[in-house]
Order: C-alpha cells, then sequence, then structure tokens
C-alpha cells in the first residue's frame, strides 16, 4: 500500500475505526472475533504481521483468514540461527509471504560509524537504528499491523488492548493474542503444527538478538533474559 494515500482524512476515519473496534470488542474478545473483525474492515493487502520469529501462532492464525498477509521479520543482523530456521520454516509452511525488514546499515557498517557492541554501550541506540526506524518505515505502507504482545508477558503489558490507535506510527495496531498465556500458546502450537522456534523449549520464553538474550530461570519474569544487566526491558516498538 502507497503511503501516499495516508492522507489527513483516511487517518482520522482509521483512528475512529480503532476507537469503534475497540469498543465493539472490549478487553477479551476472542482472536478469531479479532481477527474476523480486521478481515470486515481491510482488505489483505492494507495489513501487515509483525513477527519476531519466536513461534508462529500469530501469522498462522491470521493467514488462515487473511491467506497471504504480508509478516514482517525484523531482520536485524543479531539473530539466533534457531530464529532464522523458524522464519525459513514460516515461509515453506505458512500462507504469507515474508518481508525481510532490513536496517539501513550493515551490522559492519554500524561498527564501522558508532564503534563495535553498540548494543553493550548503548542498547537503546542499537534498537532503533536496527528495530524501530526500519519497522516504522516498513509500517508506512500499511493501515494496521498485527502484533503479538501478549499480557501475560511483563507487567508494562498488562492492560493491552485488543484494537488501538498507534499514535507513533500513525496506523491501528491489533493485538489478537493478548490475553492468551504462554501454555496456551505453546498448546495451540502443538495441536496445529505451528513451527516454533526451538530456544522457547530451552529457556528462553522471550527470544531477542543473540547477544542481549540468555536464559530465563525457573519462576524469573518471562522477559527477564532480555537486555540483562542493563535498565532496559522493551526495544521501543511497543510504547
Amino acid at each position: 500500500m502507497s503511503t501516499e494515500t495516508h492522507t489527513v482524512d483516511q487517518l482520522a476515519a482509521d483512528r475512529a475505526l480503532a476507537e469503534s473496534g475497540a469498543a465493539e470488542l472490549g478487553f477479551d474478545a476472542s482472536a478469531t472475533d479479532v481477527i474476523a473483525w480486521v478481515k470486515r474492515n481491510f482488505d489483505t493487502a492494507e495489513v501487515a504481521v509483525a513477527c519476531s520469529m519466536a513461534d508462529a501462532v500469530l501469522p498462522s492464525v491470521v493467514a488462515e483468514a487473511l491467506p497471504g498477509v504480508d509478516v514482517l521479520f525484523l531482520e536485524t543482523g543479531y539473530h539466533f540461527a534457531e530464529t532464522h530456521a523458524t522464519r525459513n520454516e514460516v515461509a515453506a509452511s505458512l500462507d504469507v509471504r515474508i518481508i525481510d525488514v532490513l536496517p539501513v546499515r550493515t551490522v559492519e557498517e554500524q561498527d564501522a560509524e558508532h564503534g563495535p557492541r553498540l548494543h553493550e554501550r548503548d542498547p537503546a541506540a542499537c534498537c532503533r537504528m536496527r528495530k524501530m526506524e526500519p519497522l516504522a518505515r516498513t509500517l508506512a505502507g500499511y493501515r494496521l499491523w498485527f502484533t503479538g504482545v501478549r499480557r501475560d508477558e511483563a507487567p508494562t503489558r498488562t492492560n493491552t488492548p485488543l484494537v488501538t490507535w498507534d499514535e507513533a506510527h500513525g496506523l491501528i495496531k491489533v493485538n489478537p493474542l493478548a490475553g492468551w498465556s504462554f501454555d496456551e500458546l505453546i498448546s495451540h502450537a502443538t495441536a496445529n503444527s505451528v513451527p516454533v522456534n526451538l530456544l522457547l523449549s530451552n529457556g528462553y520464553p522471550s527470544i531477542g538478538c543473540a547477544p542481549c538474550t540468555r536464559p530465563v530461570a525457573e519462576g524469573e519474569d518471562p522477559r527477564a533474559g532480555r537486555w540483562a544487566g542493563v535498565a532496559k526491558t522493551e526495544c521501543g516498538i511497543h510504547r
């Protein structure tokens, strides 16, 4: 979808649509109902699914209603091999179109300009250049995006709505799995043969870039392994 269609009138209409969708679906509608609402109001080409490739439950359930939907994968250059393997399995097994979202600079170019291991010295800057800015450029071509954010992932996500207006990116944001637990996610994946990152069963309930992610001990917050050792809990995308 061309960014030229994002007129002031279109943005206002979409903002109003997000508000009406949130009111219609409430806080506890099923993922099926949420996705059905999207299908009634948008063409497949107008929506995208963001997927970290920790699992493919979100693109799987969306593609059932919206076959051929774009799935955005943030190719930061720092992913685990298991994450790339999951990305490739999703591309081969689901009716989706994988879009690799790339930063302006390669890791080598970033190291040359800002010094090596920027993720250790300034993780916020690294996330901004390798995740936030590339995603923002890509989302400008859509009217709505799906995310896999769940309320049980962290205290900061407890009140995640099913449908909301994403002010930062200027489009509708839909979180159909917000009310799911981690166990429900894995049960659905198992029952429906949905690709799952092998790291999930090896102590990584939340998977980011390899240099910034460690295994989580039993009883720890599921996102405790992300940016371990620094005062950072979110990359900044889901503010």
